[in-house]
């Protein structure tokens, strides 16, 4: 027990360092906000603002805390507070890294008073035969790996079709391709079948970047002057590089293969399939 209290605030003390480096350049205030969300959240293991107030144990009231905090978090995310963070985070990641981006949602379906509030597919609750909608945003999430092979945020955007000015999903996604292509000279982006969309193969070629994006069942390429199925595809070629991966619990095996391929008239690129 005598060590208890010092263990705190040696504790505290780091996470009070490490914020500090993020609110390099920052106002006073800014710091002392930064500082407190860091702290709390830490303390509290949770992300509500009457529980990180609750940490912070300030000498006004309660309810005046979460009232600061919650006046800061609606400026949204300094630039230059953004800057610093990713200036910091490119020192764990390889000069040609691998970045995912994908999308989740955030529901709310007993909630009222919820600005610019969205309908969005409940992925819980949802099936390939059956779509549940719920009240919510979506939320697109761009990671890099870094080189022990563990993801770091480089893109985080809670967004709503409701929200004024609002131009599209595509448009988000393209922003958190943007940031990955200017971080790094070169990258491969990887992204499941919802981004199977001509637009995406476009912007990546615009940008010169590599990727992958798993396609749809119902995708058809142009081989040979032929329309044909991604699958129809899959099923009449044997794939001559094995490789294995684990799955669900198990080990499997896996035979790669790829051929060069028309997405639209104009367009080609390489289509792996794995058998």
């Amino acid at each position: 027990m005598a060590y208890f209290t010092t263990n705190t605030y040696s504790l505290k003390r780091e996470i009070l360092t490490f914020s500090n480096y993020f609110s390099k350049g920052l106002s006073r205030p800014q710091k002392k906000f930064i500082a407190d969300m860091s702290y709390g959240m830490l303390a509290s293991s949770s992300c509500l603002l009457s529980d990180i107030a609750h940490m912070l144990k300030e000498s006004i009231k309660k309810k005046n805390t979460i009232e600061r905090l919650a006046l800061n978090l609606s400026k949204g995310t300094p630039d230059l507070l953004l800057s610093n963070y990713l200036n910091y985070i490119t020192r764990w990641i390889p000069n040609e890294p691998v970045i995912h981006i994908d999308d989740s949602d955030v529901v709310k379906p007993k909630g009222w008073k919820f600005e610019s509030f969205g309908y969005v597919r409940d992925g819980s609750k949802s099936s390939s035969s059956k779509s549940v909608y719920q009240k919510g945003y979506h939320i697109t999430e761009a990671c890099a790996m870094t080189s022990n092979n563990h993801p770091v945020s480089l893109f985080s955007e809670i967004h709503s079709s409701k929200e004024k000015n609002y131009k599209s999903a595509n448009h988000v996604t393209f922003s958190a391709i943007e940031r990955g292509a200017k971080l790094f000279d070169k990258a491969t982006f990887v992204m499941d079948r919802g981004y199977d969309d001509n637009k995406m193969f476009l912007k990546m070629d615009e940008l010169s970047q590599d990727y992958v994006i798993r396609l749809k069942k119902n995708r058809k390429l142009l081989l040979h002057n032929k329309w044909v199925k991604a699958t129809e595809l899959c099923n009449r070629r044997k794939g001559k590089i094995r490789t294995s991966f684990f799955y669900k619990g198990k080990d499997h095996d896996a035979y790669l293969s790829h051929v060069k391929v028309q997405v639209t008239v104009k367009y080609v690129l390489y289509l792996i399939l794995v058998t």
